[in-house]
C-alpha cells in the first residue's frame, strides 16, 4: 500500500503533485507541511490536458486522435467511396435504380415517422405492426438504434444552441451536418428525459439487436433483392446499398445542418432553426424546421396546403388504416400567432427604415403672425395644425400649380381632405414631410388627420415598466 496520498495543486504554469503522509491528509488544503516539505512528482501532459478541461483550447495531437470515432468514421468514409467506384464499374439497371428508390424511401418514413416524431416527440401513438415496420426501415438506415438516435434529438430541443446540444449550430455547419457524429464530445450532451422508450418492449429490442437488423436490412437484403430477382448482385451492393446508405444518411444530416443555416425563421427567430424547402424535398417533409422547433409534439411538419411533408401523408394514411392514433395538433391560432409576430417583427424592420416626419415635439412652434410674414419668402400653406412648407412641389402639384398657389398663407385642412378634393394616403404621406413647424394654439388635440396614414397602423415595441425597488417606508 502506498504510504503517500496525491494532492492536486494548478500553478501559473502547470499542474503538480504533492505527496502527502497519511497522518497529515487533514491538513491537505495547505499543501505544504510547516515541518515536512512535500515532495513533488510532475504529472503526464494527457492528465494535465485532462484536468485543465475548458481552460485552453488546444488539444495535444494524441488526444485528438483518441477522440476520433473509428467505427463512425469508417461508415461514413467507406461509403462514399464504395459508391463511387461501384458507380464507376457498374451498369445501374432500371430495376435496380427502382429499388434503391423505394429503400431510400422506405428508410426515411422509418428515421422521420418512426425514429423522429413517433420517438423521439410522441406526437402520435403506433400499433405494433407499425412500430416493427418503422423500427426495423429506421434500423435499416444505419443511424443508431432508436433509443440511442432519440436520446442526442431530446437532447438537442431541449439545449438548443448551447453547448449541451449535441450538434448545436453555433459550432459551424461542418460540426452540424457530420463532425459531431466523427469525434468524441469535449461537453457531454445535456440531460434528455428516456423513461418512456426504456420501459417500450420494441425499442428494447431493436437496441439489443441493432447491429444485426443494420446489417441484415440495411446490406444483405438490398443486395440480395436485385442479385436473386433480376441477377444484379454487383448493382444491388454498390446502388442499392452503398449508394442508397449514402443518400441517408447525408439527407438527414442536412436537417442538422442546412436546416439550422439557410431558410426563414416563420414562426420565430430566438434560435436557429429554418423552415427550407430543398431539406424538406430530401427528407420527406423535415425541413421546415422553424415550425418543428415551436411545435415539436405536432405529428405535422408543414401546416401550409402546398408545403411538401410526405411524412405527415404517411401518418395519416396509417390513422385511416387503424395502425396509428391520438395525432397530436397545436391549435391553430397559437399557430398563427406565433406566424403572425414574425410577420410584425419583418413590417417592424420595414416600418423603421422609411423616412419619419418631423413631431409636433420636433417642430418650432410658429404665431400666427410669424406664419404670415414668411409667406411673403416662401411658399408655407397650413393643414391640421402644421406649417408646411410646398416649395419644391409647386411644379410638380397634379392640380396645377395655381391651385396651390391659391393656398399659401391659409388653412387649407378643410380644402385639402375633401373641401376641394379628398386627397389620397399618398398625397397625405407626401405633405406630413414637408413639414417646417406647427402653429401656434392651432393643435391643441391631436386628430386624425394630422396622422400621416402610414403611421395610423403604426408597430410599437411594447416596454414593460421597470420593478420599482422602493422600501415600504418609501412608498408610505
Amino acid at each position: 500500500m502506498p504510504s503517500f496520498f496525491p494532492v492536486y495543486k494548478r500553478t501559473a504554469s502547470s499542474f503538480e503533485l504533492y505527496q502527502v503522509p497519511p497522518h497529515e491528509m487533514f491538513h491537505r488544503w495547505t499543501l505544504t507541511m510547516q515541518n515536512q516539505p512535500p515532495r513533488r512528482a510532475e504529472l503526464s501532459p494527457r492528465l494535465q490536458q485532462r484536468l485543465r478541461g475548458e481552460a485552453t483550447q488546444s488539444i495535444l495531437p494524441q488526444e485528438r486522435i483518441r477522440q476520433i470515432r473509428w467505427f463512425n468514421l469508417s461508415v461514413v468514409i467507406s461509403l462514399p467511396l464504395l459508391s463511387f467506384y461501384g458507380s464507376c464499374t457498374t451498369t445501374l439497371q432500371s430495376w435496380t435504380m427502382l429499388f434503391c428508390v423505394f429503400m431510400y424511401l422506405v428508410n426515411m418514413i422509418g428515421i422521420t415517422a418512426g425514429y423522429h416524431r413517433l420517438w423521439s416527440h410522441r406526437s402520435y401513438n403506433a400499433s405494433q405492426a407499425l412500430q416493427y415496420f418503422l423500427a426495423i426501415s429506421g434500423g435499416a438506415a444505419v443511424q443508431g438504434s432508436i433509443q440511442w438516435w432519440a436520446r442526442g434529438h431530446r437532447s438537442h430541443h431541449r439545449y438548443t444552441d448551447t453547448d449541451l446540444d449535441p450538434y448545436g449550430a453555433h459550432r459551424g455547419l461542418w460540426h452540424t451536418h457530420i463532425g459531431w457524429m466523427l469525434t468524441e464530445p469535449r461537453i457531454k450532451p445535456g440531460a434528455a428525459d428516456m423513461s418512456d422508450l426504456k420501459k417500450n418492449k420494441i425499442v428494447a429490442w431493436q437496441h439489443r439487436w441493432y447491429f444485426h437488423i443494420a446489417f441484415l436490412f440495411g446490406m444483405i437484403v438490398p443486395t440480395c433483392v436485385p442479385g436473386y430477382y433480376w441477377d444484379d448482385w454487383r448493382g444491388g451492393f454498390f446502388y442499392a446499398g452503398c449508394l442508397r446508405l449514402t443518400l441517408v444518411h447525408h439527407s438527414v444530416f442536412c436537417v442538422n445542418s442546412i436546416a439550422h443555416w439557410l431558410g426563414e425563421t416563420t414562426y420565430d427567430d430566438k434560435l436557429s432553426p429554418r423552415d427550407h424547402f430543398f431539406t424538406a424535398l430530401l427528407t420527406l417533409g423535415e425541413g421546415y424546421h422553424n415550425f418543428h422547433h415551436q411545435f415539436p409534439m405536432d405529428y405535422r411538419n408543414a401546416v401550409k396546403w402546398y408545403q411538401y411533408d410526405p411524412t405527415k401523408w404517411f401518418i395519416v394514411m396509417c390513422s385511416y388504416l387503424g395502425f396509428a392514433s391520438h395525432l397530436q395538433v397545436f391549435p391553430d391560432g397559437e399557430i398563427k400567432k406565433s406566424e403572425l409576430t414574425m410577420q410584425l417583427k419583418r413590417l417592424k424592420k420595414q416600418q423603421d427604415g422609411l423616412p419619419k416626419p418631423l413631431s409636433s415635439a420636433e417642430l418650432p412652434v410658429i404665431s400666427w403672425e410669424s406664419f404670415q410674414e414668411q409667406t411673403r419668402t416662401r411658399p408655407l400653406t397650413l393643414v391640421s395644425g402644421f406649417i408646411h412648407d410646398v416649395t419644391d412641389f409647386l411644379s410638380e402639384h397634379p392640380g396645377g400649380g395655381l391651385m396651390l398657389q391659391a393656398m399659401i398663407g391659409k388653412d387649407a385642412t378643410t380644402s385639402f381632405f375633401g373641401g376641394v378634393y379628398d386627397h389620397s394616403n399618398a398625397a397625405q404621406n407626401l405633405l406630413a414631410g414637408m413639414r417646417v413647424g406647427v402653429l401656434l394654439g392651432g393643435q391643441e388635440h391631436i386628430s386624425e388627420a394630422a396622422i400621416p396614414p402610414w403611421r395610423r397602423l403604426e408597430i410599437v415595441d411594447r416596454k414593460y415598466p421597470q420593478k420599482s425597488h422602493r422600501t415600504s417606508e418609501e412608498v408610505s
